[in-house]
């Protein structure tokens, strides 16, 4: 139903020529400084992989010079409708059928680390495409969050682990007591894994049976990882899966994304000031 503007105006007690008016009036000098910070806030969203809520995305504004209140950063992420990707909590119910003892548990939540290469956690992971699961499986260090080996296949055999660990051993070259921990799946309980483990000097630790959050590190590691690579929808193919982890793990998580437990700094960051503490002292 059409109505004419003078009616309008008389039923919202306004003048036609006040209206008019407000028509003609340029934006606010806020309203203006709004717009140019709602386009900086979008494209430190994106850039981050829609992953950063509040307080990180603030952060980043920080860090490059941009003023902005947390408060007004929150309302123009609602108005330009900015919102950070959540993740499901994992929940693993079914027991790995144990053919081989485990390792006993040597590492306990909440892991903590007082230096790089003093403890690592491991896991294995499936990433869904077109052609079928992509197997990953990745090393994390617990003191700063750094994947420090990783390794992918279509398989989920022995070989995957054992090449994450080589690459471990061979970019870190840790000594000798690191501890390692992982669930008991039987790739890390087998004989040859272990081996290998022992021959580098590292000590094997084990989560308890049925006890997903014993490994609940390398657990988060893979839900955030999979919540920031893709739209939930599956791979086109392996290829396209394995080129989306790799840029997200070297590229993105290792040198450039926040963690609120590192005091808001990357992985490479927290360990680069570690070195230069200990050069200092």
């Amino acid at each position: 139903m059409n109505h004419r503007l003078i009616d309008l105006c008389r039923a919202l007690k306004v003048s036609a020529s006040g209206y008019h008016a407000w028509r003609q009036r340029p934006p606010s000098p806020r309203a203006q400084a709004d717009t140019r910070l709602g386009v900086l806030i979008a494209a430190a969203h994106h850039e981050h992989r829609q992953a950063y809520g509040s307080r990180r995305l603030w952060r980043v504004l920080q860090m490059r010079g941009i003023t902005c209140g947390r408060h007004r950063m929150d309302r123009l992420r609602r108005e330009h409708d900015l919102w950070a990707q959540r993740r499901r909590r994992f929940v693993r119910t079914r027991a790995a059928y144990q053919r081989t003892p485990a390792a006993p548990r040597l590492l306990e939540w909440p892991f903590a680390a007082a230096a790089p290469d003093r403890s690592w956690v491991g896991d294995i992971t499936q990433i869904p495409t077109r052609e079928g699961l992509l197997h990953l499986a990745t090393i994390v260090d617990v003191y700063s969050r750094r994947v420090v080996g990783w390794a992918m296949d279509d398989n989920q055999r022995l070989e995957l682990t054992e090449r994450a660990l080589d690459m471990a051993l061979q970019h870190r070259r840790p000594l000798a007591g690191l501890t390692l921990h992982h669930d008991r799946g039987s790739q890390y309980t087998a004989a040859r894994y272990r081996a290998k483990a022992e021959e580098a000097k590292i000590l094997l630790s084990m989560s308890r049976p049925s006890m997903p959050y014993d490994n609940a590190m390398a657990e988060s590691f893979f839900a955030t990882l999979k919540l920031e690579i893709s739209d939930g929808k599956p791979f086109a193919s392996r290829d396209a899966a394995r080129t989306a982890v790799f840029e997200y793990v070297e590229l993105f998580y290792n040198r450039t994304r926040m963690h609120s437990s590192l005091g808001y700094r990357s992985p490479v960051q927290a360990e680069r000031e570690y070195r230069q503490g200990r050069s200092v002292s």
